[in-house]
């Protein structure tokens, strides 16, 4: 990942957002805010742009709906989530300050669970609920694709349906740089990336020994005995995000 200077606070001063308060709230209410978050109706890619809106208005909620809210989207391909047991999985992410820390993700489709392993990364960031308390916590990140802003205009294969040659710029259309070569509408973590969704540790963060005797199995769920709550395990999936690769990552969203 590519070090660029990080904000030092999360962006506050949003307008009133009556979803963080209702006691009524479901992760529809974020959905519902798409066009507004979304200008040219196009997700794709640009999850940023969900946490940030999220990010500038958590001060007004909750950490509780915070949370809530954060398992309403994909962090991988931008799209909206219903979140559920089999949406929910446990992710083993390298950190950027070093080590590695497990935590829950929210998917659309298993081939996110390779390309999380492939392009993201922990790191932490100070955030602030209505109680007024910072609260370090941990986030996944992507490094700045305005680094090389010259790569979203050069041509490629599209794998998916047989659709021949298009561009990033194209097909991620809210994913768009400014002139000082930063992410337009991202937030930055506490070591300068780019902030794509919360990483709520499972367990105590630690990486888990995996168990090599158990044959993967894609769909079967976990408990985790901290919180209590079913998973799948991104171990499930490595045989297939194996086989995705050798197929020119020809699936995902």
């Amino acid at each position: 990942m590519t070090s660029i200077v990080p904000l030092l606070c999360v962006v506050t001063g949003a307008p009133a957002w009556a979803p963080a308060t209702s006691a009524r709230a479901t992760v529809q209410d974020l959905h519902r805010e798409y066009g507004r978050i979304f200008r040219v109706g196009n997700r794709n890619a640009a999850s940023h742009l969900w946490a940030t809106f999220l990010l500038e208005r958590a001060s007004q909620m909750t950490w509780e709906r915070l949370e809530m809210f954060f398992s309403g989207f994909c962090a991988v391909s931008g799209s909206p989530v219903r979140p559920s047991d089999y949406t929910r999985y446990k992710m083993t992410l390298p950190a950027v300050y070093g080590g590695a820390v497990s935590g829950f993700m929210y998917y659309c489709c298993w081939p996110c669970v390779c390309d999380t392993n492939d392009f993201i990364r922990a790191d932490t960031l100070n955030i602030t609920a209505v109680d007024g308390v910072s609260r370090k916590s941990h986030v996944a990140v992507i490094g700045n694709p305005c680094d090389r802003a010259e790569a979203l205009r050069e041509p490629f294969v599209q794998p998916f349906y047989g659709r021949g040659e298009t561009t990033l710029e194209r097909e991620a259309a809210e994913v768009r740089c400014t002139a000082e070569g930063k992410l337009r509408g991202a937030t930055l973590s506490d070591h300068g990336h780019v902030v794509i969704q919360l990483f709520p540790l499972a367990g105590d963060g630690k990486p888990a020994v995996a168990l090599q005797a158990v044959t993967p199995t894609p769909g079967r769920m976990t408990v985790d005995p901290t919180s209590g709550l079913h998973y799948q395990d991104e171990g499930e999936y490595a045989p297939m995000c194996e086989e995705r690769e050798d197929n020119g990552f020809n699936s995902g969203m």
